[in-house]
């Protein structure tokens, strides 16, 4: 899908530099520690294209500006799968462009070709700028999540 000079594609295994610059800001973003190793078997599965699916807003000039990792999963409440939106970044200078936007109707469309019945998605409370933007385009919900390491 491409609009406003800006396609959105899977990532395929050439993407990696621009990816890796964008994961490392997103990771310290959210203040993760993640291993090379992770880092690397993580990018090598978003290219498989089977659990995880990476999805990348690519520029005209071929600079990657953004993207979304995709998780599809069983659900025990339907007999379709889901697609969990794990991680969403966009680099600053494409922020305000509609490329998160472009992100999700591209995830939208991917979960309807794989029968996903629910498309869904989570954010820290303090992130008020994704926060704004989801409260347009999605419902939130009244779940809590917990966590165990």
């Amino acid at each position: 899908m491409t609009k406003n000079g800006v396609t959105i594609r899977e990532i395929i295994a050439s993407d990696r530099a621009g990816w890796e610059h964008l994961w490392q800001q997103y990771l310290h973003f959210y203040r993760a520690d993640v291993s090379a190793e992770i880092t690397e078997k993580t990018f090598i599965r978003l290219c498989q294209k089977q659990d995880l699916v990476g999805l990348v807003a690519v520029n005209d000039q071929g600079q990657i500006l953004g993207f979304m990792h995709l998780v599809y999963h069983a659900s025990t409440w339907s007999d379709k799968n889901y697609c969990y939106i794990e991680d969403l970044f966009v680099d600053k200078s494409a922020r305000g462009q509609n490329v998160a936007e472009s992100l999700f109707n591209e995830a939208y469309q991917q979960a309807e070709v794989r029968e996903s019945s629910r498309v869904y998605w989570m954010t820290q409370e303090f992130n008020s700028s994704a926060r704004s933007l989801y409260d347009k385009i999605g419902q939130r919900t009244s779940f809590i999540i917990y966590s165990k390491k």
